[in-house]
């Protein structure tokens, strides 16, 4: 993605009309009616498609529900039209949703609570500048939640677990959406590397592994950092999602 590219796409995103989910007055119980109402497939039923979703709502509510009165910061990658950030402000009234995304074009909403961020996430010079300036703003140096639902590429799954990790809080969730996707489509798996889930396993085992993305270094962070690591299957074949507790 060369930068007249992203230029566009982030002019496209300042022009566009958006909705505005602050005047919303709707009457939504659970994050997962809210993932519905707002269009996201992380509900157990996809709105566009009434189709069934990955079903991650239930997980999302067993490990953040502790998170629901507090002051949280959520960073998410990949945002897409915004479905998830809008149902996550709604839900978390108190939060405020990072995006991070390649073509922000798409954002189809707005909210004062949500920040859009049009950029590659393998540019690590930008996002460390974007990320002081959001913690620079917000009084924090850390997120309480990152939310990984970006390309599913396997590089961009490991370049972003090294590079964000450090930015999530003492007893903060890092969350990588869809991690097998590199299993199941060959598109998905870019570079020669372990997969996701053994990556997972030797993180959680302690092990050291052979990687040209996370060095020893970073691996050696990660065991030190890491409380716990739990993986899930929604509903689809291809549904899979991992909750990763710092300590």
């Amino acid at each position: 993605m060369n930068f007249f590219s992203l230029f566009k796409r982030n002019i496209l995103y300042k022009i566009k009309n958006k909705i505005n989910i602050d005047l919303d007055n709707i009457n939504r119980d659970t994050l997962d009616e809210l993932f519905h109402y707002y269009g996201s497939d992380k509900a157990n039923i996809f709105k566009k498609t009434q189709d069934q979703g990955h079903g991650f709502s239930r997980f999302y509510t067993q490990h953040l529900e502790h998170l629901k009165e507090r002051e949280i910061k959520i960073l998410e990658i990949g945002s897409y039209a915004g479905a998830s950030a809008s149902a996550f402000v709604k839900y978390f009234l108190n939060s405020k949703v990072y995006c991070f995304d390649i073509n922000i074009s798409k954002f189809i909403y707005y909210s004062k609570n949500i920040h859009v961020f049009g950029l590659n996430i393998k540019d690590k010079e930008k996002v460390e500048k974007i990320l002081s300036k959001i913690n620079l703003e917000s009084n924090s140096n850390f997120f309480d939640v990152i939310i990984d639902d970006g390309s599913h590429y396997l590089s961009d799954i490991l370049f972003s677990l090294k590079t964000l990790f450090k930015y999530i809080k003492k007893g903060g969730i890092y969350v990588i959406e869809d991690f097998n996707h590199p299993n199941y489509y060959d598109y998905n798996r870019d570079i020669e590397h372990i997969l996701v889930g053994q990556t997972l396993r030797n993180l959680k085992e302690k092990k050291l592994f052979n990687s040209n993305i996370i060095n020893n270094d970073d691996q050696i962070y990660l065991h030190k950092n890491i409380d716990k690591i739990e993986t899930y299957k929604g509903n689809l074949e291809d549904s899979d999602i991992c909750f990763i507790r710092k300590k």
